[in-house]
């Protein structure tokens, strides 16, 4: 069956938040563990247990927990635990709050060279470690299985369901399950040559992916003569020796590829600088509003502080501050680059737990809506803990501090309007939701 919220599993470690999404033979959830902190669960959709095969299915899913288990490495997801429950396998990981680059790049279209080359370098690094170290191939680098950190944009790489042992540049038989666009020719056979330059090939397409915004051509399709297109002819802006790196990533045959990704990434210039502007706060503003306080603040963990700072630097930007509110044609029209610049600081200084865009993202889980809906704007105060048991969280009772449930913050910009408190929270919510899928925030 599939499990439903407040479900608890391994000896109520964990509870069951959410469904986060399913595949052909998995599910996925999202749950809190008994600390409170947010973990992802995965496991084996219920219907496999009556399948022939269901054995094969369980090996393949223990083989992604063993794998990922050794690769203790930054810009890896991190298994938090194994365990079986009744007849299914379970594993626990790391929930990396952040977007993947495939929804980055249909987010923004074509990336800046330096910021794509930052993403590549990092989880070029991480393969690197799973090549050297561990004796694993990855075999299914792609744009939705690299997700970057709210808190930092860090780019960490997930899903390891495809990941095998390998005897370097050995003929071997594997299972050829892929992606089409990012797999390289040998993996589309059941005995292929793998070794380093298989992954190296999806990493050379994924970098293709972020600077062109368009898929190359799959390995069966160009062995059929039908050319992969380079990408200076979709982006000309793409240097001469990332171009030049990308197209002998994507090399057909396995003795014209870079052999290792380490010897790939040494074509590619340094992303060391780009790594270092990213990092870097960005406190611009299209209000001339100074944003460093709030930076501060938030970086020293003075969570109601900041909340205060926050419903001020956004009364500024608005230009309402002698008025002390704001109203649906404030908000419809604040300005994106402020918008965008709060919430990356409450981002990245609370790891990803608060910030507008987490709020969006579980307002919209339930259902959002762009005109009030007592319903579910009542099931988000709950999900947030704005409403315990029914009755509304007076401000004083919040809690200002990462124990808070996920989402639970910032509060205060959400006390707009004249109306009278309550009023004034329901108002001006759906309009500033609304306005940040407006500004892509």
């Amino acid at each position: 069956m599939v499990l439903q919220p407040g479900n608890k599993l391994f000896g109520n470690r964990y509870t069951i938040i959410r469904k986060l999404g399913e595949g052909g033979f998995g599910i996925t959830y999202e749950a809190k563990k008994s600390d409170g902190s947010s973990v992802v669960i995965k496991t084996l959709k219920d219907e496999l247990l009556y399948h022939p095969n269901f054995k094969q299915f369980q090996d393949k899913f223990q083989g992604e927990a063993l794998a990922l288990a050794v690769c203790k490495h930054p810009h890896i997801v991190q298994v938090d635990n194994f365990f079986q429950e009744g007849n299914l396998p379970y594993l626990a990981m790391e929930y990396v709050i952040g977007e993947d680059l495939q929804g980055r790049v249909q987010r923004k279209g074509i990336l800046p060279e330096t910021e794509a080359i930052s993403y590549i370098q990092q989880i070029g690094e991480a393969l690197s470690f799973i090549h050297t170290e561990k004796g694993l191939l990855h075999r299914d680098v792609k744009p939705n299985n690299i997700v970057l950190r709210r808190s930092n944009r860090e780019a960490v790489l997930i899903d390891f369901g495809l990941a095998r042992g390998f005897i370097p540049d050995m003929t071997q038989q594997m299972t050829p399950l892929h992606t089409p666009a990012f797999a390289p020719p040998e993996q589309m056979m059941p005995n292929g040559r793998y070794g380093d330059y298989t992954d190296v090939y999806a990493l050379a397409a994924t970098l293709y992916f972020l600077l062109t915004n368009t898929l190359p051509t799959a390995a069966p399709w160009r062995a059929l003569n039908h050319p992969l297109k380079p990408p200076r002819q979709i982006n000309p802006k793409i240097s001469a020796p990332v171009h030049q790196a990308i197209l002998e990533g994507l090399a057909m045959e396995v003795h014209k590829r870079p052999q290792s990704v380490r010897e790939w990434l040494k074509l590619i210039p340094s992303a060391k600088k780009t790594v270092a502007v990213l990092a870097t706060d960005d406190l611009s503003s299209a209000k001339g509003v100074d944003y460093s306080r709030l930076r501060d603040l938030l970086k020293v963990g003075k969570w109601q502080d900041a909340d205060t700072e926050t419903a001020a630097r956004m009364l500024e930007a608005a230009g309402r501050e002698e008025e002390d509110w704001l109203w649906h044609e404030h908000i419809d029209n604040f300005p994106c680059k402020d918008l965008r610049t709060i919430d990356q600081l409450w981002v990245k200084y609370s790891e990803g737990r608060f910030g507008f865009s987490v709020q969006a993202k579980i307002y919209r889980s339930l259902g959002e809506t762009r005109s009030y809906d007592e319903k579910i704007w009542n099931a988000y105060a709950d999900r947030v803990g704005w409403r315990k048991q029914g009755h509304w969280v007076n401000y004083s009772n919040l809690i200002f501090n990462t124990t808070a449930p996920l989402g639970h913050l910032p509060r205060g910009a959400y006390r707009c309007g004249w109306f009278g408190w309550f009023w004034r929270v329901m108002v001006a919510g759906e309009a500033l939701f609304s306005r940040i899928r407006t500004c892509k925030v």
